[in-house]
């Protein structure tokens, strides 16, 4: 499992990403389509068409990493998104539920706190 920093930025791209690609790939993505910075140490995650194999490219300090994963029964979750957003932005304990198989959009938050309003 990976270890996030609570400043972490996690970014997940709304259509679906053709998982052949690499990292010079989905770095092409994190900039053209998603118009963020791959080396910004945030987490983009990809997923494919049939939502069972998903990967998530992010940069490890002095390097680009990519972290895989391919369900042997059942699909990702993938938060809903307006038609003409190119990515969601979501926390890291939402990217946990996701990964453990929780609808977010079924998912109740009680009100919290926050500086960010």
């Amino acid at each position: 499992m990976l270890s996030i920093a609570t400043d972490t930025r996690i970014f997940v791209a709304s259509g679906a990403t053709d998982m052949r690609k690499g990292f010079d790939g989905l770095q092409g993505l994190v900039t053209g389509v998603l118009e963020q910075d791959p080396l910004s140490g945030h987490l983009f995650l990809f997923v494919n068409r049939r939502r069972d194999k998903l990967k998530i490219l992010y940069w490890d300090g002095d390097g680009l990493a990519i972290w895989y994963r391919r369900l042997e029964q059942g699909t990702f979750q993938m938060p809903t998104l307006a038609d003409d957003r190119q990515s969601a932005e979501i926390k890291s304990e939402e990217l946990t539920m996701l990964l453990r198989g929780v609808d977010l959009n079924s998912v109740r938050r009680r009100k919290r706190f926050s500086l960010a309003g």
